[in-house]
């Protein structure tokens, strides 16, 4: 991943895209640094690909302004932006041999024949699959034909990689190999790469930033661990992770903590990160990891810290953790997930859990 401040590779200047009367992206300004890995992530029909597209030069933007190394591409055809591709459904041309796939970008631009052979070969041992050349993509496994869709998008040594749902055709178990892939790739060649997913694990695991997007609009941008940690407002929350979401009204403030009254009429603290005054409402956010379960019989509240009791209403389990839903004496439910660790609780059992302050993060209540 990219560390410390560069020059911004990509640039959205007030991007507006409609199609008839919908708007599909609105008013968006963001830029991605050079050499970094920046998801767009949100549910379908957001605009993240739309937005992909306009890059790509494949839609053309209703407003505003695209930018690629500080020059304006909006009028710019596709083959003059020098950007590599890679597609949920790979795209590779089945009637041609992997060397002339990977080839293909190069013989385009008139790339002598000789150094064609050297940039192929390395792409291939780049992405791991040397001497495959003339094969057909029908003789490699959907993992193999998504290292050459890679290959093809890297040898031409791209200012940008476009990555649309490159690995939701893949098993699970192949899509976690495949984004050590991406990744390791991602850094090896230092690409600026923008990557469209709906998956936050995707996300999470890969990226130097993440666009959070809903509706055609930017909800949250910035690290990873920012992203899921502090979250913008109610949709971020419920859409990275699984959260429990607690309203309440503020009811007292010092320089440490916030304290938060919930409507079950039960106080609990918050970290003081700032913007927090007596008397507005409030949304805790806590995620579901972020609580410690106990027997009731061997549950010593710890100073400082939320609890609940409540009986486990439902139970799955994960492999290596478990999931609770549990139900507490007003009727309402929290989430836990309890890590392996620990014992495994049954249905119908009463147990304690508790939570720290600086594991609560407070959003204004939206109506």
């Amino acid at each position: 991943m990219a560390n410390g401040k560069k020059k911004p590779m990509v640039q959205f200047k007030g991007i507006m895209k409609r199609f008839g009367k919908v708007t599909a992206v609105e008013k968006m300004d963001f830029d991605i640094e050079e050499g970094s890995l920046v998801t767009l992530l949100g549910p379908s029909g957001c605009g993240k690909t739309t937005l992909l597209r306009m890059v790509a030069g494949l839609e053309e933007p209703s407003e505003g302004d695209i930018l690629i190394n500080g020059v304006r591409v909006n009028d710019t055809p596709i083959h003059k932006r020098n950007l590599g591709m890679i597609f949920q459904n790979y795209a590779l041309f089945p009637h041609k041999t992997i060397f002339d796939n990977v080839a293909f970008g190069l013989k385009y631009r008139s790339v002598p024949k000789a150094d064609i052979e050297q940039k192929v070969k390395r792409a291939l041992e780049m992405v791991r699959l040397p001497g495959v050349e003339n094969r057909m993509p029908s003789q490699l496994s959907g993992g193999q034909q998504q290292r050459i869709a890679m290959a093809r998008a890297i040898v031409i040594e791209p200012d940008v990689l476009l990555m649309d749902e490159p690995l939701s055709a893949l098993d699970e178990n192949l899509r976690e190999e495949m984004r050590r892939e991406v990744d390791n790739l991602q850094q090896m060649i230092g690409v600026t790469t923008i990557f469209v997913t709906h998956d936050q694990r995707e996300a999470l695991s890969m990226s130097d930033k993440i666009l959070v997007m809903k509706a055609g609009r930017k909800q949250q941008e910035g690290k990873p661990h920012e992203v899921y940690n502090e979250p913008a407002n109610h949709f971020v929350a419920d859409f990275l992770g699984h959260s429990n979401f607690l309203p309440g009204d503020v009811v007292d403030v010092d320089d440490a903590v916030v304290k938060v009254k919930i409507e079950t009429g039960e106080v609990l603290v918050a970290e003081n990160k700032g913007g927090f005054n007596t008397g507005d409402r409030v949304e805790m956010i806590v995620r579901a990891q972020r609580f410690d379960a106990f027997p009731e019989d061997d549950f010593n509240p710890q100073a400082n810290m939320n609890h609940f009791t409540g009986r486990i209403k439902d139970r799955s389990y994960m492999g290596g953790e478990v999931s609770y839903f549990i139900e507490l004496g007003d009727g309402r439910e929290i989430h836990v997930i309890s890590m392996m660790r620990t014992r495994i609780y049954n249905t119908g059992e009463t147990v304690n859990v508790q939570v720290a302050p600086q594991h609560c993060h407070l959003i204004p209540l939206e109506s």
